[in-house]
């Protein structure tokens, strides 16, 4: 099992509509067994 770190911030939490494609992504590595680690930094 892998330990995965993903950091988003920006535009990419920018809405309701980025902020789920995030979440799809954060969910696709977790599924895939890792590790996941998400930092969130300034919501634009």
């Amino acid at each position: 099992m892998d330990t995965i770190v993903m950091k988003f911030g920006g535009s990419s939490v920018a809405d309701n509509l980025k902020l789920n494609i995030v979440a799809n992504k954060i969910i696709d590595m977790y599924d895939k067994d890792n590790n996941v680690v998400v930092v969130v930094s300034a919501q634009r």
